[in-house]
């Protein structure tokens, strides 16, 4: 029971860290004063560092999505002219609380290379946003049209992603939800 408690210690340790000071001024200190348990814990549950960071960052990803699908349930009940600016003002929603593990991804991003695992579940991670988000916005199935699925779904994950970093460096900057408009959905709608 206590090595299971260590595990979650570590984990919620890791996320106080990256959420305080970032995915790359983290270190196994850190984690441990945070988490309450010594550094061999680390190694014993996930091998280094990197491992329980890697682990962490993910898990906060899947978190922010969880939270975003949730709030995301009711757009596809929306007119589809509708559905793309309730998606913007959902993602905006979604960020906050999650600014650390956010900003953390596009550091994972940037290592993936040198970790197949990572890039592996990365890569399945847009996969299925792509697809959810064509779904959702466009009613596209990709059983149905397979091709039109993935670019639509493409484009609708390259405006969230976009959005993700200007609320990163920005969140000022970014227009209000109602200035969104037609024009997007309008325009991924003739891709």
């Amino acid at each position: 029971m206590v090595r299971a408690d260590n595990r979650q210690a570590l984990l919620r340790g890791a996320r106080q860290c990256i959420d305080q000071q970032g995915y790359a001024r983290t270190t196994a200190r850190n984690v441990t004063t945070a988490a309450g348990v010594s550094t061999a814990a680390i190694g014993y549950h996930f091998g280094t560092i990197d491992a329980l960071l890697v682990t962490a960052v993910l898990d906060g990803m899947e978190e922010w999505s969880a939270q975003l699908g949730d709030q995301m349930a009711s757009i596809a009940e929306l007119p589809a002219s509708d559905r793309l600016t309730a998606l913007y003002t959902a993602a905006v929603e979604a960020f906050s609380g999650h600014r650390g593990v956010l900003a953390a991804s596009f550091e994972l991003i940037a290592r993936a290379d040198a970790n197949e695992d990572v890039r592996r579940r990365l890569r399945e991670s847009v996969q299925h946003a792509r697809e959810d988000l064509a779904r959702l916005l466009f009613d596209l199935d990709p059983d149905v049209d397979e091709e039109r699925t993935n670019r639509t779904g493409a484009v609708c994950y390259a405006i969230l992603s976009g959005l993700m970093v200007q609320w990163l460096v920005d969140p000022e900057g970014l227009p209000g939800p109602g200035t969104v408009g037609e024009d997007l959905t309008t325009g991924i709608q003739n891709i």
